[in-house]
């Protein structure tokens, strides 16, 4: 049997599998349902919450003959020429690779000729923000007026790099990053399903390395799952990821607070020699210092302090976008929050 990747096999087949983007399935199911869908749509996000296979469901629905309350049967020839990704009535093409105006003269001849044994011809163009200039040009005249059997849907991380001329032509649905409670129960769910042990903490840790993406969260529990035979723990994924353990997350914070300069530095050097990554070191800091912010038995006094090192953090982060030594910037931020070096101190130095 071929081996799948656990995002392709567990790619939503209908509107009711999508996670997280009720918002957008509900319209689109009731649109098809009422013979209201547009000739275009755009679909933005971040990556892995479920454009493209959103796409792929609405063109499944717009052919299908056997339809249920607007999902697709996927039983006819329709739906499970599409689901295997032959069909010749959905056209899907990559803009990063394919973004040229060659490419969309291609498609413009092309969108004249009538579907094949079906209502609609569904032309999904992902990354669409990847087009030239002179592309998009020419994908203008054909969004203005569309044959009657066309429908075309673009996808993209990046909507404002979308022309406006673009955007005003089409019907857009945001989709949103997914809550790690949401993250989480699905990957309960296909844990169970394929009968993996997986600790509590293990989810809780994918969870948030996702940054809200599924198909991420997915991945990173099919390469755990191949890591540890199906018996996930949390020291695992953190072996997997580089993740910073609680203990060495309260070992930091705690160093900071208590002023222990030699602490701080001695705990970084650590994490540097096993590679840690400072960006994700600085993010995941971000994360426990936001929990401890929140927490109920947090007083006032540290309450001051958590935010002032989530500020000291928001700037590190800015800084370490052009920078070629985030480790050194990662230092620097935790000193400033020791005491050992005031940015008001510095400035007056300045002045003097």
């Amino acid at each position: 049997m071929e081996q799948v990747a656990l995002y392709r096999e567990w790619r939503p087949q209908f509107f009711c599998d999508v996670v997280g983007q009720e918002h957008v399935c509900r319209t689109l199911q009731n649109a098809v349902m009422m013979g209201r869908t547009a000739h275009a749509y755009l679909f933005c996000g971040p990556r892995g919450t479920g454009k493209t296979s959103t796409a792929r469901i609405l063109a499944k629905s717009l052919n299908c003959i056997n339809l249920n309350d607007g999902e697709p049967c996927n039983k006819c020839p329709s739906c499970e020429s599409i689901t295997k990704g032959i069909s010749l009535n959905v056209i899907e093409m990559d803009a990063a690779s394919h973004r040229g105006i060659e490419e969309i003269r291609d498609l413009k001849q092309k969108v004249g000729m009538a579907p094949s044994g079906g209502k609609y011809k569904v032309y999904i163009i992902d990354e669409v923000h990847m087009l030239t200039g002179e592309a998009f040009n020419a994908l203008l005249k054909t969004l203005e007026e569309p044959p009657a059997h066309a429908v075309f849907i673009l996808a993209t991380t990046e909507a404002h790099k979308v022309p406006l001329t673009i955007l005003s032509r089409c019907q857009r649905f945001d989709f949103r990053r997914l809550s790690r409670a949401a993250i989480k129960a699905h990957l309960s769910q296909v844990a169970e399903a394929k009968k993996w042990t997986v600790e509590d903490k293990a989810l809780d840790l994918i969870s948030r390395q996702a940054g809200g993406a599924l198909r991420d969260a997915l991945g990173l529990l099919d390469q755990a799952a191949s890591f540890a035979g199906g018996k996930i723990r949390r020291k695992d994924i953190e072996f997997l990821t580089g993740a910073l353990g609680q203990q060495e997350l309260e070992g930091i914070v705690a160093a900071a607070a208590g002023c222990d300069v030699p602490a701080v530095l001695r705990q970084l050097d650590e994490l540097f020699e096993r590679g840690c990554d400072p960006r994700q070191v600085l993010l995941q800091l971000a994360d426990h210092v936001r929990d401890l912010l929140f927490d109920q038995n947090t007083g006032s006094r540290e309450q001051s302090f958590y935010a002032q090192f989530l500020r000291g953090i928001a700037l590190a982060e800015g800084e370490m976008k052009g920078s070629s030594r985030p480790d050194l910037i990662l230092e620097l931020t935790l000193l400033r929050l020791t005491g050992a070096t005031s940015p008001v101190d510095d400035q007056e130095q300045r002045r003097e």
